[in-house]
């Protein structure tokens, strides 16, 4: 007689015989990706990150990698290099490069001499690229407004209060003067 397969086994088993436990913890072991954080946290990003890129994809034909390293020279008071703006940003240091390239064909960046290196070139924001990173802050900044009308006053506090204890949980710096201070990037 032939055995029977592990399939009939599994039904076989009743409730804490231990036989089908193996199995039923497996199936319990489901992860809900809707009610996982960090996946949110991602697709929340990818969205709000989309939302905005229309902005300035449309009008000034950048794309994210470009914003980025634009929207980073644009609040730094000093040139920084293309390592600080991938580190910043959490973008890869390749991306960052193309995007430095292309941003320096539409001369809406330059590059500058590092007094302390001159073997390293920093990067800062054109009169160009300063006109177009004034131009459009106040247009993101609206944006970013309507993203959050859907909350109240305190619960955009709240949220806030909330994103910054996960980064500092994470030892993620939080403000430009630290980052300067830390000398991180």
């Amino acid at each position: 007689m032939a055995n029977p397969s592990a399939g009939e086994n599994r039904k076989q088993a009743k409730p804490g015989d231990g036989a089908g436990d193996a199995a039923m913890q497996h199936d319990g072991a489901r992860l809900d990706l809707f009610k996982f954080a960090p996946f949110r946290l991602n697709r929340l990003a990818a969205e709000v990150s989309a939302a905005l890129a229309s902005e300035y994809r449309e009008r000034y034909g950048l794309d994210i990698p470009e914003w980025r390293v634009l929207a980073t020279l644009g609040f730094r008071r000093e040139p920084c290099s293309a390592q600080y703006v991938a580190a910043c940003t959490r973008t890869h240091k390749s991306t960052i490069s193309r995007a430095v390239t292309s941003l320096l064909e539409r001369r809406l960046i330059e590059r500058v001499e590092n007094a302390a290196d001159r073997r390293e070139f920093r990067l800062r924001l054109t009169r160009k690229g300063k006109t177009l990173y004034e131009e459009l802050i106040p247009r993101l900044q609206q944006r970013e407004r309507d993203i959050m009308a859907c909350l109240s006053t305190e619960e955009r506090k709240m949220f806030d209060r909330l994103i910054g204890k996960i980064e500092a949980s994470l030892d993620l710096i939080q403000t430009s003067e630290e980052a300067d201070a830390k000398q991180a990037y």
